[in-house]
């Protein structure tokens, strides 16, 4: 039987209602939950539907319709078409109810990494936010990777990685923190991983005025190392600092004693100091540079506050 459910004025209304374009791009699947309404046909009462594993749903009227990988614009103009067998010009519009969960992971220089469940499109730029952010140590990319079967990803430089099996692009990071460019504010697909790049960071820690990490892209010698830190405070003992620096593969650090005075005086080398690396200024109260003193330096480091903003 063919009547209007609701007032003509109502549904007109509600088929005015613009979706937003996150909506209308969004490609159904299963899990989802949709509404459908038809002007003039009562049998579409507009309760929730579900499509189902196989991405289907079923109306009255016109039978068993393949939702999955269609938009919400798609889906009208397939009903729409349908309903042309009953109705001269059918108005039809589609609504998704409840959006499926689609899981994607964010890990790297982000302050809550793990795994979070999408409901509804979500760009990445919206991701990292409800992530919270970026921690002070993000390097300058973004690595995203995607399953092959959910689609391209439509930035340039977007390639199929060795396996056959993903897409991967870098973005600068850079471009995400400033928003400058709203190429890069992809909308996310399901099981999508969202790598943050970590910069390197060196930390000076001990009689020092500027404790601390300090971010460099680069290279960072001694010299500029304890420049940024402030110089020594009085009394350090500069002529007994030491590099606590990890071993490769390894969560251990060995100890390299550096007689900063001499750096200072041009009579020692100013090396190039690793990422990680841990420059060490004990007081020159303390006796020994031992394990007690390390462990006191690596627990310094790992509470620095790290200063984001100077890079090399």
């Amino acid at each position: 039987m063919l009547r209007s459910l609701l007032p003509l004025a109502a549904i007109a209304a509600l088929l005015a209602l613009p979706l937003s374009s996150a909506e209308r791009l969004y490609t159904l699947g299963p899990d989802d939950y949709i509404v459908v309404h038809a002007l003039d046909v009562e049998e579409f009462n507009g309760k929730p539907i579900r499509i189902d594993a196989r991405g289907a749903i079923n109306l009255p009227m016109i039978g068993r319709i393949n939702a999955s990988g269609l938009t919400i614009a798609q889906l009208e103009g397939e009903i729409t078409l349908r309903l042309k067998k009953f109705l001269l010009d059918p108005q039809v519009t589609v609504s998704i109810s409840e959006f499926r969960p689609r899981p994607v992971s964010v890990f790297g220089a982000i302050s809550r990494p793990g795994q979070i469940q999408l409901r509804g499109p979500k760009t990445l730029w919206e991701l990292i936010s409800d992530a919270g952010g970026f921690k002070n140590d993000v390097g300058d990319k973004i690595r995203v990777t995607r399953r092959r079967e959910e689609g391209e990803i439509p930035l340039p430089g977007a390639r199929v990685d060795e396996t056959g099996k993903y897409y991967i692009v870098e973005i600068d990071t850079k471009d995400v923190m400033e928003m400058s460019n709203p190429d890069t504010n992809i909308d996310l697909a399901a099981h999508d991983v969202i790598s943050v790049s970590t910069a390197d960071v060196i930390y000076v820690v001990g009689h020092v005025n500027r404790a601390g990490g300090f971010v460099t892209n680069g290279s960072m010698s001694l010299l500029e190392a304890l420049s940024l830190s402030g110089g020594f405070k009085p009394n350090a003992k500069q002529k007994q600092c030491a590099i606590l620096r990890v071993q490769p593969g390894t969560d251990v650090r060995r100890i390299i004693p550096i007689n900063l005075k001499r750096v200072l005086t041009g009579k020692g080398e100013d090396i190039v100091l690793k990422s990680q690396d841990i420059l060490y200024v004990p007081h020159d109260a303390w006796k020994d540079f031992g394990t007690g003193l390390a462990r006191t330096a690596v627990a310094a480091a790992t509470s620095s506050v790290i200063y984001a903003g100077i890079r090399y």
